[in-house]
């Protein structure tokens, strides 16, 4: 073989390892990029509605309740993946004078509950909340699902599993794979990728009305993802924020979303048959 073609062949095979050493790390350091995990000091304040939640075995999650009036919604919220519980005051807060019940419920490994997170730890945890929501006496025609960004996937699934009787989601994803492939185009984000979180394929099934808030300029998950949600769900409506991106979507108008969640939670809001690209 002459030696040109012997180099080349070489650099192609040194080429291939290269990639398939990237392929490995993605795949064993992707929960690590998936769920940043911020950390929050022990115990949290049981005076501001925080209370500890025992899952299965002797692992547990921190919940923040604060109950609303009497035959009042719920509204359980499902936290993005760089936020934890204590992040949720302020939401809860505003949701709690506008005459809601506000739930949140920690993710294993987050804030200050121990674990690691995994798809199907996020739902147990999930689970578990909406199961102490019910034996206080909370019906599910008055829980209102809500969850932004990685929390949009736990809320769609628990809707999935026959809870709420409305769902709300700030800057959704279709699944977790769609989201890969759009940051890492290099890497066959679709057979790396360990939790799916696939609300696209789940929307269909699910008939309860829905609210969808996108930020315009959201780099992380497009609004053009968040538009195509909105499709695949029977009873959805999308309303998009300009100027807004990823983690601003909700503070750039002051509480004017907040406050048309709160509303939607209350009365159901004006959800048309298909979903719209703006209010």
């Amino acid at each position: 073989m002459p030696r040109p073609r012997r180099i080349l062949m070489l650099l192609l095979s040194l080429s291939g390892i290269a990639y398939l050493g990237l392929c490995l790390a993605a795949f064993v350091f992707q929960r690590s990029l998936l769920y940043p995990a911020p950390k929050a000091p022990m115990p949290l304040p049981a005076s501001e509605g925080f209370r500890r939640l025992p899952l299965t075995g002797e692992s547990f999650v921190d919940l923040l309740h604060l109950p609303g009036p009497p035959g009042a919604p719920t509204v359980v919220h499902f936290h993005g993946n760089a936020e934890q519980l204590l992040d949720q005051l302020d939401l809860g807060a505003v949701m709690n004078q506008s005459g809601l019940g506000f739930m949140a419920v920690e993710y294993p490994g987050y804030g200050a509950s121990p674990g690691q997170p995994t798809e199907q730890g996020l739902y147990e945890a999930a689970e578990a909340a909406l199961a102490v929501l019910r034996a206080q006496g909370v019906a599910p025609e008055l829980t209102v699902l809500s969850g932004r960004s990685l929390g949009t996937g736990v809320a769609v699934e628990m809707a999935r599993r026959g809870h709420g009787a409305r769902i709300m989601l700030v800057s959704p994803y279709t699944s977790i794979p769609d989201v890969a492939g759009k940051l890492f185009p290099f890497l066959p984000a679709s057979l790396l990728v360990r939790d799916h979180f696939d609300s696209s394929a789940k929307a269909p099934d699910i008939r309860l009305p829905v609210l969808i808030i996108h930020g315009e300029e959201d780099t992380l998950i497009p609004v053009e993802m968040g538009r195509r949600l909105g499709t695949r769900f029977p009873r959805a409506t999308v309303e998009t924020v300009p100027g807004a991106g990823h983690n601003d979507v909700l503070e750039r108008s002051g509480q004017e979303r907040v406050l048309r969640m709160a509303a939607f939670a209350l009365t159901g809001g004006q959800v048309p048959g298909r979903a719209s690209p703006k209010e």
